[in-house]
């Protein structure tokens, strides 16, 4: 199959191993159109909106959860670590499953384990809770994978438009849990429990959406289906795979870092809780601005690479502000934070898609890069508080953000090269 050409325009010279647009003489993919594209659209906007709310949900009711289940503070951390590292330990599950099931059924059964998760920690007991978090965490982590397949294979032609709507739904499901799951609570009098088991209405919305693609997918081709079926190998031997999955990873870092020590930051520095926590808050909301006008304007007003740089930048003066001013101009540095972060989460899932010569190597790319990327971004909470904890400040932590925005910058440079993997 012929791959369409990256929606990147950046030229660079022929010294990667992997094969670029031209090398690849095959004819390209059509995608879907009209009703069945829109309807399709929907259901990857509302699939990836449930990629974060139940997890997220979790941090607002976090002193809660511990006060009624007599859990300590770190056994409570580990209800939001646990679905990082499911992240990164299941992808490599991921393209096999969607090779075995196809990828509409393997993407409702992901649905269906969020539902199953979100009910399973109705259960009073703790071990239920983290059970359910665990298949949660499986879901969101196949998911994750398999989605930006899926924009590859359907949308060859919007894949910018459609990773931004990818990208936004999973900041903007990220923003919603965290700004409304208290004061849902707070309003209705549930407890936390049932309020957790609210975010599974939105997984239920979306497996009733996605149901008609199973009969859509039913009707392509046996020989489609047998290409889609063949694994991808020599893929780890790439250079340029491993600079996307090095960008997916320093990016994650450095979002899950930064999220997990912000509102304490701004606390120590004399913030009051609240107001820390709504920073938190308003910098996502920024991020999903940053995160859907970076990819739909890759290729058509700047370059990948640039957009990459940039973003660094961003996060580099927020984190320079922070050093400096953290309350006093707390807006101005989350708003730069936002977009940075934002911005640099779409590039990077944009990167596993334009990178990939097919849609059968995105999500055996998507599986490698987010493996290690998660893996990598679930050390970072707790490298960032160690740190704290031996200087008794908060100013080695930013600055060490500070430095991994370089080698971020690096691998963003060389991700954003209009070339694509090496794999057959």
């Amino acid at each position: 199959m012929h791959s369409q050409t990256p929606v990147t325009t950046d030229t660079v010279a022929r010294a990667d191993a992997g094969p670029t647009a031209a090398d690849l003489p095959t004819a390209a993919p059509s995608g879907v159109t009209g009703r069945h594209a829109l309807w399709l659209g929907l259901g990857v906007v509302l699939l990836a909106l449930n990629l974060r709310p139940a997890l997220v949900a979790v941090s607002p009711l976090a002193d809660t959860i511990r006060d009624d289940s007599g859990m300590s503070a770190a056994a409570t951390s580990l209800l939001t670590a646990l679905p990082l590292l499911c992240f990164g330990l299941l992808a490599p599950v991921a393209p096999r499953l969607g090779r075995r099931f196809g990828t509409e059924r393997t993407l409702l059964a992901t649905m269906v384990l969020i539902c199953a998760g979100t009910a399973l920690r109705m259960l009073d007991a703790v071990v239920a809770l983290f059970a359910g978090t665990v298949v949660i965490g499986a879901g969101i982590a196949v998911a994750n994978v398999l989605l930006p397949g899926l924009i590859k294979r359907d949308f060859p032609g919007r894949a910018g438009l459609m990773t931004g709507l990818y990208s936004m739904s999973l900041f903007g499901g990220a923003a919603l849990a965290a700004g409304v799951t208290l004061p849902v609570q707070e309003a209705s009098g549930m407890n936390w429990r049932t309020t957790l088991a609210c975010w599974g209405a939105l997984a239920v919305v979306a497996v009733v959406v996605w149901l008609p693609q199973l009969r859509a997918r039913a009707r392509d081709g046996a020989a489609a289906a047998r290409q889609a079926a063949r694994p991808v190998r020599g893929l780890w031997r790439s250079p340029l795979a491993w600079q996307v999955t090095g960008y997916m990873g320093l990016q994650s870092l450095n979002y899950y870092a930064a999220a997990a020590w912000l509102p304490t930051l701004l606390k120590d520095a004399g913030m009051s809780a609240g107001d820390a926590g709504w920073m938190l808050s308003f910098s996502s909301l920024l991020g999903i601005a940053g995160s859907f006008v970076a990819p739909v304007i890759v290729g058509r007003r700047v370059r990948s690479g640039t957009l990459a740089v940039l973003g660094a930048v961003l996060c580099a003066l927020a984190y320079a502000g922070l050093l400096t001013a953290p309350v006093g101009a707390a807006y101005l540095w989350m708003s730069l934070l936002g977009l940075g972060q934002g911005a640099a989460i779409s590039l990077a899932l944009l990167f596993i898609v334009q990178r990939a010569p097919d849609a059968r190597h995105v999500a055996p790319l998507s599986s490698m890069a987010q493996c290690f990327g998660y893996i990598l971004a679930a050390t970072g909470p707790a490298v960032l508080g160690a740190v704290h904890d031996a200087s008794h400040d908060w100013t080695l932590p930013v600055v060490l953000l500070l430095v991994l925005l370089v080698p971020q910058v690096a691998v963003g440079l060389g991700a954003a090269r209009n070339r694509h993997v090496a794999g057959r």
